[in-house]
């Protein structure tokens, strides 16, 4: 293992910092929802809005003030135009809700975990894109950050879940932390509210989806019966909230049903019907921006405009969305090796990625996806995998390019073009 990879012991930690930990639980039904809209900005970014909806709307407006990076550099603005070589951004889902009483109610807003946090690598040469989720219960080592307030800085840690790297420095700190654990430079970070989910699935007229056994949670109230639906508004949100009527009711298999709501909501926003209408556009960009804090390095609407360029004609099959592999512990998971390294290197090495595993236990394959769609050839659905519930097999023949890297099998997730379906869990199964 590399010494950027392995983790580093940095001995006792003082009380004040255990103490902090005691105090961040928080309702696992709001938490959820984070993961899915802090993936707002890397959805956007990579369906390739277009650069005229982005140079028009109110960004000065809209946006909040930057957070400085540890690595930044100041340096030329990007005129309009794809970006020079490649791009790793940090996207971070808080889970505050601040503000947000309108959809929630007047409850207790003081949380501030990352509980989603996803890393957008776009390849050198503009061909090919990957979005890697970091599960919220992964233990990792942390940095020591500096405080937000400028007060000092917290003591490094030699394990901690990384969803409380943003409470620890804020998204300065989230960043060090994923640099530190995947040992790649991250100059680009955007943190984002959860309050965006209703108004981008409306903004682009609903979001298609999947069901193929019905969806039943009681504790988010959600109810879906098999079939196709279109969510938009507070059916989409509570569609990324269920986990107990999804997969095997874990975190691990709501992460494969939110990917295949990302996944189709990267096909609506490339389709003709979304991409020549100015109106919906300019609404997609807007509910995105105006739920996000971007690092100084992002906060300027020509370096947003060249990343998505750079983006935008990227073909869906080599868009891959993936969760890294992790094995479990005790109050949660770890990174498991040497997947997980390897994974990293090929990022590292800005060699494009290729799936050789399923799309995880939440998802099963969509039998009537269209005939034209270029999408992996899927296992039984039936088939056991690791988790408890079943998963669709998305895997692709050995790559004949060395360039390529197959990952692991253990990795899980899908590309924009493969249609899912997900795999609900009744009330009897839980």
């Amino acid at each position: 293992m590399s010494d950027q990879l392995r983790p580093r012991s940095t001995g006792s930690r003082n009380l004040n910092t255990i103490a902090r930990h005691g105090r961040l639980k928080r309702s696992s039904a709001f938490k959820t929802v984070a993961r899915f809209v802090a993936a707002s900005l890397a959805v956007v970014l990579v369906s390739g809005v277009s650069v005229a909806a982005i140079a028009t709307f109110d960004v000065a407006a809209s946006a909040q003030d930057g957070v400085h990076l540890d690595n930044e550099t100041n340096g030329p603005v990007p005129q309009i135009g794809a970006i020079d070589g490649g791009v790793n951004m940090l996207v971070v889902g808080s889970d505050s809700r601040v503000g947000q009483d309108a959809i929630f109610g007047p409850e207790d807003s003081t949380g501030d975990l990352n509980d989603v946090t996803m890393l957008l690598h776009i390849s050198e040469d503009h061909t090919n894109a990957s979005v890697i989720s970091f599960p919220r219960d992964m233990f990792v080592p942390i940095p020591s950050c500096n405080k937000v307030d400028g007060s000092g800085s917290y003591n490094a840690m030699s394990r901690q879940k990384i969803n409380t790297t943003l409470t620890y420095g804020g998204l300065a700190c989230t960043v060090a932390t994923v640099e530190k654990l995947t040992g790649l430079s991250i100059p680009f970070a955007a943190e984002v509210q959860f309050s965006g989910v209703m108004a981008m699935s409306t903004a682009v007229g609903g979001v298609p989806v999947c069901v193929a056994e019905p969806i039943e949670d009681e504790y988010t109230s959600t109810f879906l019966a098999a079939g196709e639906h279109t969510l938009e508004g507070f059916e989409a949100l509570q569609f990324l909230r269920t986990r107990h009527g999804v997969g095997d009711g874990s975190d691990l298999t709501r992460i494969n049903n939110q990917q295949l709501f990302m996944s189709s909501l990267v096909r609506t926003i490339k389709s003709a019907d979304t991409l020549a209408d100015p109106t919906k556009v300019y609404s997609l960009a807007k509910a995105v921006t105006g739920n996000m804090r971007l690092s100084d390095s992002l906060n300027n609407v020509s370096v947003i405009a060249s990343i998505a360029v750079a983006l935008k004609d990227i073909d869906l099959s080599q868009v891959v969305f993936v969760q890294v592999p992790t094995g479990n512990v005790e109050g949660g998971v770890i990174p498991s090796q040497p997947a997980f390294e390897d994974m990293f290197t090929a990022v590292a090495a800005d060699e494009p990625i290729q799936l050789s595993g399923t799309t995880g236990g939440g998802t099963v394959a969509d039998p009537n996806a269209p005939v034209t769609e270029t999408a992996a050839p899927t296992a039984d659905p039936a088939a056991p995998t690791e988790t408890t519930a079943p998963a669709t097999d998305t895997s692709t023949p050995a790559a004949t390019d060395p360039s390529v890297s197959v990952l692991d099998d253990s990795v899980t997730g899908q590309t924009a073009a493969d249609y899912t379906c997900t795999s609900g869990r009744t009330l009897q199964d839980q």
